[in-house]
């Protein structure tokens, strides 16, 4: 079953970031049909996919009513949905945990100030996985609602996907904006380790976290970009034909045939188009890589999360509070051992990658899994966590069950920017889905 409403007078479902922005400069969308729109399309929708933890209807027409639509900034007025482990003045942080969050807080996140400066407005919290870990919150799939959307930005995904807002929040310690964004089948960006600043965000592993944000286009994921990032505007690709590495995701884990396929299609589309693509493995290496970022994540995640485990311990569930055991169990040597390995391999591949524009590969082991009693398996995006490189998952195919597919591309650390610009570039090149199911469109 998939999840879908009926058509609004204005229909955000298939309008960008840019069009939003736009319709409300000229007029012709005034911001009280926006703030309408945002909560029929809300009221439509939620019940069956439970993509928020805290939305109020009041609320979004109040500040809808403020905004002043003079303003010439990029992100006028674009509704964006926010991960409820990240600060939003005057809304409540309840970290995926159950019952109601003590307070509200006092401040924005940085990142969701500098959304708001660009023009933005939070128009509410979407589910997280508990305390942004592994256990599931209640979202659906909004193309297959017996399916997990992934984590543990789950409602962050859904909420783009089902077209409730153009633009949303997540954060990344594992793979929680990559494979949400693979498994509900839209955009999804992670930054480069501490591009965006990561005050107001609880933390699970300090070494890891990374913000991240979902859109329906790569056009919509770099207008968030411009106001999250170290933005200059002039970060082009180097080449007119690019040399892309295409990294055997089966080296970390198995492929399901339809994402083996999906990747093998990006690869040959990438050739066709006279861009040179070299074909890699390194499997000891990227093995190694991932058991180092195990032991930063436990380690980590252990000590930032024993103030709530003191007082709530009770309310965890089984697999975080076996995380947390595990990670105390980590010494302190061991956990140094990991951060020197990664810190150096850090340094060894960015050297390798130089004569290369980005790395290709898988961004999930498949299609979203049936169930809801977990959210998929992170393999594919641990490496490019604990090396702390941008990522970006690109919506390429559909599977034969009507879930989405796609692939992911890679670059270095501090080459957001020029990322984006690339997948901009290439998304065309790579995206068959219409030609796939020929009843499905392309997101606006």
């Amino acid at each position: 079953m998939r999840i879908l409403a009926a058509m609004h007078s204005f229909d955000l479902s298939i309008t960008s970031a840019s069009g939003v922005a736009e319709a409300l400069r000229r007029g012709t969308l005034p911001p009280a049909e926006l703030a309408r729109a945002i909560v029929d399309r809300h009221a439509e929708l939620e019940p069956a996919l439970r993509a928020w933890s805290w939305f109020d209807p009041l609320r979004i027409e109040q500040a809808y009513r403020s905004l002043g639509t003079a303003d010439a900034l990029p992100l006028l007025g674009v509704p964006v949905g926010i991960k409820d482990i990240i600060d939003v003045a005057g809304m409540p942080t309840g970290l995926g945990l159950p019952g109601p969050a003590a307070g509200t807080a006092a401040r924005d996140a940085a990142c969701v100030a500098m959304l708001r400066a660009a023009g933005a407005v939070p128009v509410g919290k979407t589910v997280t996985a508990e305390l942004a870990f592994s256990h599931p919150g209640p979202t659906r799939n909004p193309h297959a609602a017996g399916h997990t959307p992934g984590g543990s930005s789950s409602g962050s995904a859904a909420a783009v996907a089902a077209g409730m807002v153009p633009l949303a929040l997540g954060t990344q310690t594992g793979g929680s904006v990559i494979r949400p964004a693979a498994y509900c089948g839209v955009v999804g960006v992670k930054s480069s380790l501490h591009a965006v600043p990561s005050a107001g965000v609880a933390p699970v592993a300090d070494s890891l976290d990374c913000v991240g944000w979902f859109a329906r286009s790569v056009e919509d994921a770099a207008m968030a970009g411009r106001a999250l990032l170290p933005w200059t505007g002039e970060a082009r690709p180097r080449a007119r034909h690019w040399r892309v590495l295409r990294l055997d995701a089966e080296a970390l884990g198995p492929l399901a045939p339809q994402a083996r396929q999906a990747l093998e299609d990006a690869a040959a589309a990438l050739c066709e188009a006279g861009h040179r693509v070299v074909p890699s493995a390194m499997p000891e290496r990227l093995q190694a890589l991932a058991r180092c970022h195990r032991r930063v994540m436990l380690y980590e995640l252990a000590r930032s999360l024993m103030p709530v485990a003191r007082t709530r311990g009770h309310e965890l569930s089984a697999v975080l509070r076996e995380a947390i055991d595990t990670g105390l169990a980590i010494g302190a040597g061991q956990y140094r051992e990991a951060l020197a390995q990664a810190a150096s391999e850090r340094t060894s591949f960015s050297r390798e990658l130089e004569d290369y524009d980005f790395i290709l590969t898988a961004s999930a082991a498949g299609e979203a899994p049936a169930g809801l009693g977990h959210t998929g398996d992170s393999t594919f995006n641990r490496v490019w966590s604990v090396l702390g490189w941008p990522a970006i998952h690109l919506p390429t195919a559909w599977s034969g069950n009507g879930l989405p597919l796609g692939v992911q591309l890679v670059a270095r650390h501090g080459e957001d920017e020029l990322l984006l610009s690339y997948a901009a570039l290439a998304h065309p090149l790579l995206d068959r889905r219409a030609r796939a199911m020929p009843g499905r469109s392309r997101p606006a």
